[in-house]
């Protein structure tokens, strides 16, 4: 056990490794540089760009800022070329925003996809089958920020209820049960949202896994030994139909840091997938690398756990 867990650190800090080096050379690749001066800004003078290069070493060469850069990140010096703020704060502020969205949106997908997939497959052909089916394909057609702007006007519209930001405007100075009532009403529409599209995927996928554990031979001898339906369902078939979902649980993990920038852009939502958009656009590159290299962390954090999970769901697969 420990020889793996000592040889997957080794092996996944030198990809971690690699990506540090490949993102930061492909983001100042990218064209246009921050220290371009603007001509429609007349604050942005040579003067001004001159200060502003000394003073993040712009200058100096491409592997004397991969080492500061990593230096300031680790030691949490790093700020933000936008607002001079610490990278790693504006980071966690809005990861405790996007925070509640994850984990919503998380729990509405898996918990309702397994039920509707597991089902689907047992009744497959028939009417639960055929709907779920039709309303499936439906979900995945439609655009998400179509979707959003449809169920906004229809809130809006019939409930006369605010839907945008994460508070009603006004309500700072109410009390807590007040407050919280009404941060929940803003968190229900974008995380229903979010597990939309999730439920409709992750529904099609469980029930084709059934579908094709439910054919094999041991299937079919449980069920003409006379077991239970629900004991051949539930403990013989789905069992073996969970490996898939195992690499697809640790991949959510760098969903914590991601966000949805359509979802936070569309409500208004000062989340961190918005916070990663506007840096990008702003050419912050300290933000940009540290949300990819923290992303890249937790990606690898999630091959890890699924490599342990692998385990608990099938035995006979071995360190």
């Amino acid at each position: 056990m420990w020889g793996f867990v000592a040889r997957s650190v080794v092996q996944k800090s030198v990809t971690l490794f690699f990506v540090s080096v490949i993102s930061f050379l492909i983001i100042h690749l990218a064209p246009g540089k921050p220290s371009q001066i603007d001509p429609m800004n007349p604050r942005f003078t040579p003067e001004v760009m001159e200060r502003f290069q000394k003073q993040f070493h712009l200058n100096d060469p491409l592997y004397e800022q991969y080492y500061l850069f990593y230096k300031g990140l680790l030691s949490g010096e790093l700020v933000s070329w936008d607002d001079n703020r610490p990278v790693l704060e504006k980071i966690g502020e809005k990861f405790l925003n996007s925070l509640p969205l994850f984990i919503v949106g998380t729990l509405l997908t898996w918990t309702l996809s397994f039920p509707l997939g597991i089902r689907s497959a047992i009744a497959r052909g028939g009417w639960f089958d055929r709907t779920t089916t039709f309303f499936a394909y439906l979900l995945i057609s439609i655009p998400g920020f179509f979707f959003a702007y449809v169920l906004i006007v229809l809130v809006v519209n019939y409930l006369h209820v605010p839907v945008i930001g994460m508070h009603t405007f006004g309500l700072s100075d109410s009390s807590g049960v007040q407050w919280m009532m009404d941060h929940i009403w803003h968190l229900l529409l974008p995380s229903l949202l979010s597990a939309s599209a999730g439920i409709a995927i992750l529904s099609r996928y469980v029930r084709n896994q059934m579908l094709e554990v439910e054919g094999q031979d041991y299937v079919r001898t449980a069920m003409a030994k006379g077991l239970p339906d629900d004991m051949v369902h539930y403990k013989h078939a789905l069992r073996n139909a969970m490996l898939p979902f195992v690499t697809m649980f640790g991949l959510m993990i760098p969903g914590l840091l991601s966000g949805s920038v359509i979802i936070e852009t569309i409500f208004s939502w000062p989340g961190i997938g918005r916070m990663a958009f506007e840096a990008i656009l702003a050419r912050d590159y300290p933000l940009i690398l540290t949300v990819n290299f923290i992303s890249a962390v937790l990606v690898l954090i999630g091959t890890f756990v699924s490599d342990i999970l692998y385990i608990i769901v099938d035995p006979r697969i071995k360190l």
